[in-house]
């Protein structure tokens, strides 16, 4: 428990049906301001899902979510964003078409005033500098690196207090691999707290303060990254 007891979000007794089948069961998770906390487990396990539910873009069965002290489980998507939580969903989901700017401005539709637009834009090209020197260019035609950032960076644009990474280094070159997560860092020392699905578990694990490893919907373990990293089930499950 930390000294700061009071949670950012909730999870309680959290169930979601997908397609006929429980995809999530019963799941609890608290995530404390400023913590990194990942998700871990196998495909299908329900790490994806659970973001979805928080972000609203799935409904939940049976249980609550509670953010900054506020039920949202009826909440919409938009809601929700205007609330404080950003989605980077898996696969990047970048709009091909439009250039790096139009989509990063798409990322701020709940940001009214141009300028807090412009101050936002500016924020961005200072964190990824790379979608600076590339901001009139089509996110088509941007490595799978930069479509990265550049989804990261879309979901910064509102300014949000929770993000939700959803697979941040799925198909990425060990060295953009690094420089993604060195970003990761480098947000939470910005006051954004993560939470983090992630299928390279050592170093979700190593950038972490927690963790909970889901299998079949359910939460089965849970704890500091340091104690899951040294827990001999998570070791041969998904360490190696």
């Amino acid at each position: 428990m930390r000294a700061d007891s009071i949670p950012l979000l909730e999870l309680k007794y959290v169930s979601v049906n997908y397609g006929g089948i429980q995809a999530l069961r019963e799941v609890d998770l608290v995530v404390y301001p400023g913590e990194v906390v990942t998700l871990l487990g196998a495909n299908g396990a329900g790490k994806s899902t659970t973001l979805r539910a928080i972000s609203r873009l799935m409904p939940v069965a049976e249980g609550k979510i509670w953010y900054d002290g506020q039920d949202i489980t009826q909440k919409r998507p938009d809601e929700v964003v205007r609330l404080g939580i950003a989605h980077a969903p898996e696969g990047r989901r970048v709009l091909t078409r439009l250039t790096v700017q139009d989509n990063l401005e798409l990322g701020a539709y709940t940001r009214r005033q141009r300028g807090e637009m412009a101050a936002e834009l500016k924020r961005q090209f200072e964190i990824f500098p790379r979608l600076a020197e590339r901001r009139h260019q089509l996110a088509g035609t941007l490595s799978g690196g930069e479509q990265q950032m550049l989804a990261i960076a879309r979901a910064l644009m509102s300014r949000p207090r929770l993000l939700l990474l959803d697979e941040p280094s799925l198909g990425l070159a060990p060295v953009i691999v690094r420089s993604i997560f060195a970003t990761i860092g480098a947000l939470r020392t910005l006051g954004v707290t993560i939470l983090l699905v992630e299928q390279n578990a050592r170093l979700a694990l190593h950038t972490a303060d927690r963790g909970y490893v889901l299998e079949t919907g359910r939460i089965i373990i849970e704890g500091s990254a340091t104690a899951l990293a040294h827990d001999e089930r998570v070791k041969h499950a998904y360490l190696g």
